[in-house]
């Protein structure tokens, strides 16, 4: 709920006044301080009865007149009239006494008071007491809302003063409300009230010791059914209902505060930058405040009612419109919700062409009170406020106006726009980026960081200088140590995205978590690094199986892992690359018959480039092992080649030497030398 502080100006200011047959001495405005008359004195019962149906107070007076001086043989002294000071304003002067046709008029009418010449009709001889009636009433004047009288059904203000000479001792003031009023009183010795048989309050003093420093202050009123006035107030694309409940006496309060906000409300949306809340009523009601140092404005958000004291001035009026936007859900520490709330009420009373419109002003003797922002808890929840207050309201003002002088009213908006879109601050970068939102309204630290990402401004002077407690200091110094560290990083790891965890404890301010976070995101960079070189070193494409690692959930020691296992491949691949014979001779060539180790090795790197490692180092161990055993391969299939022809030429040797053992056979002649050969 917010409370807004205003000046009642209720108090009359308070006359002497004295009695005699001449102006007497310390009367306002007397021409000369001559002495009052000698010996005679007036004490006054005075009676005030409040009639609201009729705009007035009605006072009657039980005067005494008395003259304490003594005749001589040779003198006689007596009086003929005196005076009496009463409330300015004062109408209707009536006067009777027994035995006498005395007369009273006003004499003098002053802003401060207004002076009465009472003739007694007949002589007051030494001695004597004279008893006077005297009535009168005081009024409503009409006016501005500030004015000290106001009677009328639904509230009264007005001051009771006592009566009576100078120095004269005795007399009462009693003051009478109709029933259904709740009554404040400022002054001592006032008792009451009590209920007389009519039902009616009655307040009361007993006897004075000086009745002309005597003066009572009432503040009351009564609860009615307020009229309401409708309005349709155009807001950018929207037309907004706006209901103004004043009370039924006081038709001007609504024309007022009506005809101001109708103007106002579409500039503060302008200026801020937001389009209307939306989805909630908007109420504006009159109100008065319960104290002397009360509000004069109080906003409740959950029912979207402003409760406006009758005597508020323009820049309380707007400021309370104000946290139609600065509500609570926006910003979340209070100080900022009344800062903002006043730079933009005399932003919008300057666009709107208000004039004399000042906020709080920190003056010298506030500034000696003023304690850090962030230690403001802010007025009580009756309205009641201490000078402390007065200095945070103005101190608060004074951060906003040179926080927007800083940012400008474009960066201002950014940070409002950002705020109600869930846009958190430290965003990734990148095509490949995603929004990332929050639901929570910042408090300090976070418009800190939104300031700096969304107007591009430094606000860390301005916050040491008004908000920070002295203990909150060293935030700022972490602050400032960590993001240089995150900027460095953010800047090494390029088109690899940090994970949102980093963010994450960079915006709630956990920097020691953040530092850890970053000293590990550094090592995974070591090692990406690492692994990079060693890659283009052997001609392999690194595949995104550390980036994936390095910027989900699995966090950084498992990056880091990845590229122990990638190292590990590249090795396989660069032994096997560097098993590979350049020039291979023949018994190489010979060895390397009918397989193909490149084969494997592109096989690797095509796996290797994929992210599976096993196979990288599976085709590149087979590869490796072809071209190792290449020579020995070879020889063996020489010696096995060298084999199979001798055994071959042997083979060939033993079936001619068949053939021809056999033929040799089949050739040999039996002669039998008993026979004889034939012929030819």
């Amino acid at each position: 709920m917010s409370l807004r502080r205003g000046t009642a100006g209720l108090l009359a200011t308070l006359v002497l006044v004295l009695g005699g047959a001449l102006i007497p001495a310390g009367l306002p405005l007397a021409a000369a301080p001559v002495a009052a008359a000698s010996g005679l004195s007036t004490t006054a019962d005075a009676r005030y009865v409040v009639d609201p149906a009729a705009r007035r107070v009605h006072v009657t007076v039980a005067l005494v007149a008395t003259n304490h001086l003594k005749d001589t043989k040779t003198r006689r002294f007596f009086f003929d009239r005196s005076f009496m000071a009463v409330p300015p304003g004062s109408t209707g002067f009536r006067i009777t006494s027994s035995g006498a046709s005395p007369r009273v008029a006003a004499t003098a009418r002053r802003s401060s008071y207004t002076l009465l010449r009472i003739d007694f009709g007949k002589q007051l001889a030494a001695g004597a007491s004279r008893a006077f009636s005297i009535a009168f009433d005081i009024p409503d004047p009409g006016g501005t809302a500030t004015r000290a009288t106001r009677i009328g059904t639904s509230l009264v203000t007005f001051s009771a003063w006592g009566l009576g000479s100078d120095g004269a001792t005795g007399g009462s003031v009693t003051v009478v409300f109709p029933q259904g009023f709740t009554v404040d009183v400022d002054a001592p010795g006032v008792s009451g009230p009590k209920t007389d048989s009519a039902g009616n309050s009655v307040y009361s003093t007993g006897r004075l010791a000086n009745p002309l420093t005597f003066i009572a202050s009432f503040a009351a009123d009564r609860p009615s059914a307020y009229t309401e006035t409708a309005l349709q107030v155009p807001i950018g694309s929207e037309t907004v209902p706006v209901t103004i409940r004043s009370w039924p006496d006081d038709p001007a309060w609504a024309k007022r505060v009506g005809g101001l906000l109708k103007r106002a409300l579409p500039a503060l949306a302008d200026s801020i930058g937001l389009p209307w809340t939306g989805g909630r009523p908007f109420v504006v009601q009159e109100a008065v405040s319960r104290n002397a140092t009360g509000f004069a404005g109080r906003y409740d958000p959950a029912s979207g009612t402003i409760q406006i004291a009758y005597y508020a001035d323009t820049f309380v009026i707007l400021h309370e419109a104000a946290h139609a936007w600065f509500d609570g859900r926006l910003l979340a520490d209070r100080w900022a919700t009344e800062a903002f709330s006043s730079l933009y009420a005399l932003e919008a009373a300057r666009t709107i062409g208000e004039t004399n419109v000042t906020g709080d002003a920190l003056t010298p003797a506030l500034e000696k009170v003023r304690i850090p922002l962030n230690d403001w808890d802010g007025p009580a929840a009756d309205g009641s406020a201490s000078a402390v207050d007065d200095a945070e309201y103005a101190a608060a003002l004074r951060l906003a106006t040179e926080t927007a002088k800083l940012a400008g009213p474009d960066g201002l908006k950014a940070v409002w726009r950002s705020i109600v879109d869930g846009r958190a601050a430290y965003q990734p970068v990148g095509s490949r980026a995603d929004l990332e939102r929050t639901t929570d309204a910042p408090d300090w630290r976070g418009l800190v960081d939104l300031f700096a990402d969304r107007a591009g401004v430094d606000v860390t002077p301005l916050w040491t200088s008004w908000v920070l407690r002295k203990t909150e200091a060293s935030l700022l110094a972490d602050r400032s140590a960590a993001r240089t560290t995150y900027a460095r990083i953010l800047a090494r790891a390029d088109t690899w995205q940090l994970p949102r965890v980093v963010r994450d404890a960079l915006r709630v301010w956990q920097y020691g978590q953040a530092t850890d976070l970053l000293t590990t995101a550094s090592t995974a960079l070591d090692d990406r690094d690492a692994v990079e070189a060693a890659a283009r070193g052997v001609g392999l494409t690194v595949p995104s199986t550390m980036q994936t690692a390095f910027e989900g959930p699995q966090g950084f020691s498992a990056a880091s892992a990845e590229a122990d296992a990638e190292m590990a491949a590249i090795a396989a691949y660069a032994s096997a690359l560097a098993k590979r014979p350049a020039s291979p001779d023949l018994v190489q060539s010979i060895g390397l018959w009918n397989s193909d180790p490149d084969a494997s090795l592109a096989s690797a790197a095509s796996a290797f480039a994929a992210g599976d490692l096993r196979t990288t180092v599976t085709d590149s161990s087979i590869a490796e092992s072809v071209w190792t055993s290449a020579a020995a391969v070879g020889r063996n299939r020489i010696l096995a080649v060298s084999a199979s022809l001798a055994a071959l030429l042997l083979g060939s040797w033993l079936v001619f030497r068949w053939y021809r053992d056999r033929g040799n056979r089949r050739e040999t002649v039996t002669i039998d030398v008993d026979t004889p050969l034939a012929d030819g």
